[in-house]
């Protein structure tokens, strides 16, 4: 067992690691000097958060706020909106610079929290150092790291995680150090990092079940100990559950708490959410409404199942089907959303002779038979036997606009109101129908099918709006409506003269309903992100990195996504060799070949313990994936590539424990050269340098491995030529300049 702290001479070794890091991730961070990859959304997020203009994420808001900060304390003012890959930062004068170095300065922190997470689990220096190359010089980490990116962040808070777990285990194998301060730091600080983890991504969850089997594992020794009393044997399983469970929680429910009072004006992302969660941001307030609805009431209608659902129509029929007017949802506010309840006719085709605004007001109840008139074509809510335009279900019938000049309709506008909820404070509105309080339901009553809409996106030729139909087996959930607003004459006369008349609007919304409601769309939103995209991946191609991503392709240069081949493959390996090994060892045990107890055993059962825990790491963090139907990319895989690392630390320190120390170090610094030039092989794709078709096609060692080779020039000398022939237009970035002149000069000494 070697000595857990690290000794002076280390402390130079984890400052040169750290500065050496620090070189690696912030060179050049200005390059490029344009929009990469999903900088599209999370810069364009980072404006929206300085415009205070409320947007809807998939990803919970720690990392967003690290780089808004960042951005907000070097002046920027929200304008520039990252809408395209490629469009220029200098141009419009982004401080993108200190936005890429937040979580380039985390990810140079990754490679000192490798270095102490090998020294915590008592490996040697050396393999340490090993564990920390590899992690510096992987091509994939440094190029996540360089931009405004989440994936940084989200590394750096697992590891920190993961550290402050083994330093709190490590206290708490001695007794006399159970509930000292030092105990407590450790423990609190691992509930801080958790809860950090989880609301960067909702991956960080893997790194909770990480640190939670190794709880249980804990808690279990625990509970074998018999010389531990019940009592404090409790006390150990609060404090856990304490710092584990609520702390991260807390710091979760804070994270999001922020992040609501700061989007607190209306954005784009107001049609995710409900019409209550909308009415509390700045600019989408909508005003009182009446709340007797009742015959001749103008309306609009919003569908309770799609937070952004008016029922809508508009000037355009349908191409197929009755080739009527189309019936859709849309989610913003519109005239064409404005519907009047007028009552059914018992003579059809006659013309209506009603001025509802003249006669005695009529509030519609439970069980009434309307029609419903849309104001600004004239053509009345309409359903017959024809196939939905998208839907093919024979359940289902079209719903369209129908109607024209001097003609009131036919008993296929009739549909009657089904009352379903109303509110809990007022009892009227289970029984009449009321504005935003009453949900009910329409019935057609020739074909008893229930107007319904769901997910299914129209054509072009519906303007991607949301399908309308008639549904015979219509589930509760997307058959419901209700009135948003409400106006009548006779209402507006009698608040004139008389005043009283019913106002409702919806209820303001507390922080916590908000938050529940928030979780519920990222969660739905999430799971509907399955379209396929031109360089999604599977997770069984992920450890042996067989697929890349194109980030960035301009002015000759590219930025792709490619892990270093010595680290990844070496993780992999090491990952199989220790899955191997404990799967042999378990086997051996079992059959009474080997034992794992008394000291004679203490090193073999101190390797398998930090195996099985490392191995249950990028297992945890890896394994999920296969689960999910939900579109992927290789850079899912960093977190368990993090922890492969950590295992080729583990292995190689196993491995080599009985070879002289000379030859452990001329191991480890073959090892680590190998990654250096690899690293250095591909770093034009890492830096957005100058590169030579020649070089590229060479560095292609995977045919998937599609690097856009055609774009760079057979030589350097070429791009004085292309410098040339846009020196006329704009002037030539400095950065790209000195570039230019650094690799000459590289070249010069070189040749």
């Amino acid at each position: 067992m070697h000595a857990l702290r690290i000794q002076n001479h280390e402390i130079k070794i984890l400052v040169g690691l750290t500065v050496l890091a620090f070189i690696v991730r912030c060179y050049r961070l200005g390059s490029p000097p344009s929009v990469v990859f999903d900088e599209v959304h999370f810069g364009g997020q980072v404006s929206k958060y300085i415009k205070q203009r409320f947007f809807m994420d998939v990803h919970p808001p720690l990392a967003k706020l690290l780089l808004t900060a960042a951005a907000a304390l070097f002046g920027f003012t929200g304008n520039f909106t990252f809408e395209r890959i490629g469009e220029d930062y200098l141009a419009h004068d982004v401080p993108y610079v200190a936005m890429r170095a937040a979580p380039a300065v985390l990810g140079t922190a990754l490679t000192p929290l490798t270095y102490r997470i090998c020294r915590s689990l008592h490996l040697r220096p050396l393999s340490a150092v090993l564990g920390s190359i590899l992690i510096t010089f992987d091509t994939a980490l440094t190029t996540q790291s360089r931009l405004i990116l989440l994936d940084s962040p989200l590394l750096f808070f697992t590891a920190l995680s993961t550290l402050s777990f083994i330093r709190f285990h490590n206290q708490n194998k001695v007794k006399a150090a159970h509930f000292t301060q030092e105990w407590w730091m450790w423990l609190i600080l691992t509930g801080l990092s958790l809860g950090a983890v989880v609301s960067v991504k909702w991956v960080g969850l893997f790194t909770v079940a990480t640190i939670g089997v190794g709880t249980l594992w804990e808690l279990w020794e625990l509970l074998g100990d018999l010389q531990i009393p019940p009592r404090l044997l409790f006390k150990h399983f609060t404090t856990r559950a304490l710092c584990l469970i609520v702390l991260p929680i807390l710091f979760y429910l804070w994270m999001f708490a922020i992040h609501l009072s700061i989007l607190n004006r209306s954005g784009g992302g107001d049609t995710f959410m409900s019409p209550a969660f909308q009415q509390s941001l700045r600019g989408n307030r909508m005003q009182d409404t009446y709340a007797p609805v009742g015959m001749g009431s103008e309306v609009t209608i919003r569908h309770v199942h799609s937070p952004g659902g008016y029922l809508h129509s508009h000037k355009h029929d349908y191409p197929t089907g009755s080739f009527q007017q189309q019936i859709t949802l849309y989610p913003y506010s519109d005239d064409n959303n404005i519907w009047q309840i007028v009552e059914r006719s018992h003579n059809n085709g006659e013309a209506d002779t009603h001025d509802y605004h003249s006669e005695t007001f009529s509030q519609i109840h439970d069980g009434a038979v309307v029609r419903f008139l849309h104001l600004l074509t004239g053509k009345r809510l309409h359903s017959h036997d024809h196939k939905p335009p998208v839907s093919e279900a024979e359940f289902q019938s079209e719903v369209s606009g129908y109607g024209f000049d001097d003609f009131n309709g036919d008993a296929n506008d009739n549909f009657k109101i089904e009352i379903v909820d109303g509110d809990a404070y007022d009892s009227a509105s289970h029984k009449q129908l009321k504005a935003i309080r009453t949900h009910f339901r329409l019935r057609h009553v020739l074909s008893g099918c229930y107007l319904f809409s769901h997910r299914e996106k129209l054509p072009e030729w519906g303007y991607g709006q949301q399908e309308v139909t008639c549904n015979k087996q219509s589930p509760m959930e997307n058959s419901v409506w209700y009135i948003e607003s409400n106006t009548h004459g006779q209402l507006e006369e009698k608040e004139k003269e008389r005043g009283g008349v019913e106002m409702v609007n919806y209820r303001p919304m507390g922080f916590l309903a908000k938050f529940i409601e928030l979780q519920r769309v990222m969660w739905a939103v999430n799971n509907g992100l399955t379209e396929r995209h031109a360089y999604d991946s599977r997770p069984i191609s992920w450890p042996l990195f067989t697929r890349g991503i194109n980030y960035w392709t301009k002015d000759h240069k590219q930025v792709y996504l490619v892990g270093n081949p010595v680290v990844w493959w070496l993780g992999a390996g090491s990952v199989a060799v220790s899955v191997l090994a404990l799967a042999g060892l378990a086997v051996s045990v079992k059959r009474g070949v080997v034992s794992v107890s008394g000291n004679a055993h203490t090193h073999t059962l101190h390797y398998t313990l930090i195996t099985a825990f490392v191995v249950s790491g990028w297992a945890l963090h890896y394994l999920p994936f296969f689960l999910l139907a939900r579109q992927l990319f290789v850079h899912h895989y960093l977190p368990a590539l993090f922890f492969s690392v950590l295992l080729t630390a583990v292995v190689f320190d196993m491995a080599s424990g009985c070879l002289r120390p000379r030859i452990r170090l001329q191991i480890a610094a073959v090892t680590a050269l190998v990654a250096v030039i690899v690293f250095f092989r591909y770093s034009a794709l890492v830096y957005a340098l100058e590169w030579t078709q020649g070089e590229c096609d060479s560095a292609r060692w995977l045919s998937r491995w599609d690097f856009a080779c055609g774009e760079f020039p057979p030589q350097y000398a070429d791009y004085k030529a292309f410098y040339d022939a846009v020196h006329d237009h704009t002037l030539q970035p400095a950065h790209d300049v000195a570039a230019q002149l650094q690799s000459k000069a590289s070249a010069r000494v070189a040749g």
